[in-house]
């Protein structure tokens, strides 16, 4: 379908952010006459109170103005990949991004320079910097981990030749897959990409899953010891830039920005070993449920019945999750029902248009979102999902500009609750015995998938850097060893650990990237804990959620969660997140 045909109403309103292209170039000027007014406190940024304000007054204008522009230009863009125009104004805003990043380099070094607590004496007192306060503290955090202005500009510009190695997975993963054919349900021949292997992977047909699990994971054992030096160069990477600006450990580099403690990092790993019993015990029922004697790697995706709601119009999807997320309580329902009445939401595909969903926006604009609605109840769910974010962004915007951007950390609470309270809804209003079962293990594999399995990267790629650090050589075997143990220890002996599965490391992603997939378990457990409080009639956790969702990045994260009740020092979140696990499996069980 062509963009011209879908009405209006079904489009996002980005008239808000510019009534023209014209108005969108105005402002792209008036951006770059921003940046350069920036430029013009190098050197004197904190030459006194006045100048310090001024600059930071200055900076903040421009980084409004400049975020509007760049994500106005993208916005566009993704509705219309194919759009020449579209594309001239990504290119340019894009462009001007790269300049104020490089013309602006100077602006921390110089910050750092100086002593804090001279810093502090000259804004003592001084109200105008009540806001600010929390970001010089921020900044000047990095003082010990910062090096010479020369050296920064050396690592800077070796920084482009130190990623190789991810690039050329990237290229693996990507550009230059090819995973052969093999046969659909009705015996037809298909290529299998990156894109359908999910899709084949849940396939009843149990010889279409088996044969698309073992054509991927032969496309990256022919691969592995190109993968493994990929990947021994990131981690090598990794210990010589913590090694150089003092840093204990590449890991607690990583935790450094959100300043967390290792030992958050390893009760996580601490906690879900504690508890792979139940992770077993699940995998038991799924192998009694799909009737088999062994069950395989390739066998632990396939849902455990259809499921039997599609066709699902938007305007029934959305009082699907209005009544959904009832629980939240009638501000947030009342906030909520902006996003449609208000046109932030880009509902359905068009030709050219960007694929998959998310949520994006800028202190200035609505908090749109981009689906591409297919009438499915996985639609739904991710209607509910990406409403979440823009929900939390929307909230943010209570705080001041230079507090209001929250931290990845907290990123997918807020997405992951409306995913939970959805469940819990579609679950109790399930009409057959099938649907029940069909919602109890989407509950369940969200679980496996994001706190088992996630965890399960992150301690790999604890024990894969530590290794390097104490000598023992990262070759395809010790990736593959590893791995393939920790597959077992994690999934139990209700599943065979197929050979192919010791390669599963190879075709990661975020391995490239380490350390952070621990926030998805870490988010995924607080979600759960949240919406259980409140689908309990919690009003205190009620009214603390909300708090959170107000908080942007006012604090450090965890301190933000302190102040709402929870905390990740002990295993009181994670229990509950694991109690309501078991309590669907019991359920599951009883109807199995």
């Amino acid at each position: 379908m062509k963009r011209e045909q879908i009405e209006e109403q079904y489009k996002w309103d980005l008239t808000k952010m510019f009534l023209s292209v014209e108005d969108f170039n105005k402002a792209l000027e008036e951006a770059k006459k921003l940046i350069d007014a920036v430029v013009e406190f190098k050197g004197h940024i904190l030459e006194s109170s006045d100048t310090l304000y001024n600059f930071y007054k200055t900076y903040e204008k421009m980084d409004r103005l400049l975020d509007k522009v760049i994500i106005y230009a993208n916005l566009v863009c993704d509705t219309d990949t194919t759009n020449s125009e579209y594309q001239s104004l990504k290119a340019k805003a894009d462009k001007l991004g790269e300049q104020a990043t490089s013309k602006l380099a100077f602006i921390t070094p110089e910050l750092l320079s100086s002593d804090y607590d001279d810093v502090l004496n000259m804004i003592k007192d001084d109200e105008r910097f009540d806001e600010y306060k929390f970001d010089l503290e921020k900044t000047f955090r990095y003082k010990d981990h910062t090096l010479s202005l020369k050296e920064e500009e050396i690592l800077s510009k070796a920084s482009s030749a130190l990623g190789i190695g991810s690039e050329v997975f990237y290229n693996i993963d990507n550009a230059d897959i090819k995973l052969g054919e093999i046969k659909d349900e009705d015996g037809n021949l298909v290529e299998l990409t990156n894109s359908n292997y999910n899709r084949y992977m849940t396939s009843y047909d149990r010889e279409v899953r088996k044969d698309a699990f073992n054509h991927m994971y032969e496309y990256f054992k022919g691969l592995k010891n190109t993968i493994a030096a990929c990947l021994k160069g990131t981690i090598k990477e990794d210990i010589f830039i913590s090694d150089i600006k003092k840093y204990d450990s590449p890991l607690k580099m990583s935790l450094y920005h959100d300043n967390i403690n290792i030992d958050i990092y390893k009760n996580l790993i601490s906690f879900v070993h504690k508890n792979l019993p139940a992770m077993y015990e699940y995998m038991k029922i799924r192998k009694q449920a799909l009737n088999l004697d062994e069950m395989h790697m390739y066998d632990v995706y396939v849902d455990l019945a259809e499921k039997t709601k599609s066709n699902i119009s938007f305007n029934e999807a959305k009082k699907i999750v209005l009544e959904a997320l009832k629980p939240l309580g009638e501000k947030y329902i009342t906030d909520l029902e902006k996003a449609f009445s208000e046109r932030w939401i880009d509902i359905y595909p068009n030709s050219g248009k960007k694929s998959g969903a998310y949520s994006w926006g800028c202190y200035d604009s609505y908090p749109y979102l981009l689906l591409n609605y297919d009438g499915t109840i996985d639609s739904v769910s991710t209607l509910a999902h990406e409403l979440g974010h823009s929900m939390h962004s929307y909230y943010s915007k209570k705080q001041t500009y230079i507090n209001h951007a929250y931290p990845i950390f907290l990123a997918e609470i807020a997405s992951t609750v409306n995913e939970v309270l959805l469940n819990e809804y579609l679950y109790q209003n399930a009409k057959t015995k099938e649907e029940k079962i069909s919602y109890l293990t989407e509950f369940l594999d969200k679980v496996r998938t994001t706190i088992y399995r996630q965890t399960m990267f992150a301690e790999f790629e604890m024990l894969m850097h530590d290794k390097e650090i104490n000598g023992i050589p990262l070759t395809e075997e010790e990736f593959s060893k590893t791995y393939y143990d920790l597959n077992k220890l994690y999934y139990g002996d209700n599943v065979i650990s197929d050979d192919y599965i010791r390669y599963e490391w190879a075709r990661i992603p975020h391995f490239h990237t380490p350390f952070y997939v621990y926030k998805y378990a870490t988010g995924l457990s607080i979600a759960i804990a949240i919406a259980s409080d409140i689908l309990d009639g919690n009003e205190d956790m009620l009214d603390k959620y909300l708090t959170l969702l107000s908080s942007g990045g006012n604090d450090y994260p965890l301190e933000i969660l302190k102040k709402v009740g929870i905390s990740l020092e002990d295993d009181s979140i994670y229990n509950k997140a694991i109690k309501m696990f078991n309590e669907k499996l019991d359920a599951l069980k009883e109807l199995i």
